[in-house]
Parts: structure tokens; sequence; C-alpha cells
């Protein structure tokens, strides 16, 4: 039981102490460049998954 009672205490005090937190403008501009990248990248897949729609319905409309 003192292990466990002592990981706790280590861990507290480098969660408080050693741990560099962001501020509220680092987090809200990682969390907009996340939220743009997530919106390209699903364009993306979009785009692709249109472009292989299009071009099984053209290739089955030949075959």
């Amino acid at each position: 039981m003192k292990k466990i009672i002592q990981y706790i205490k280590d861990s507290y005090n480098e969660l408080v102490h050693k741990v560099s937190w962001p501020t509220r403008a680092e987090l809200t501009s990682s969390a907009l460049v996340v939220m743009v990248a997530s919106f390209i990248m699903a364009l993306v897949v979009f785009g692709v998954d249109s472009l292989f729609e299009w071009g099984l319905k053209y290739f089955y409309g030949i075959v």
C-alpha cells in the first residue's frame, strides 16, 4: 500500500511542478490548427472517394 501512495504523491508532484501546461491562447491556437487540418483531410478523403466512385461507375458502365 505504501508503494501505491508514494506513486500517487509522485504523480501529483510531477503534474503540478514539472509539467508545463499550455496557456489558453496556445490551446485555442492548437485546437484551431487541428480543426482546420481535420477539415482539409476530410475534403481530401471526400475527393478521393468521389474520384474512385466515378471511376468505378465509368468502368462498370463500359463492362
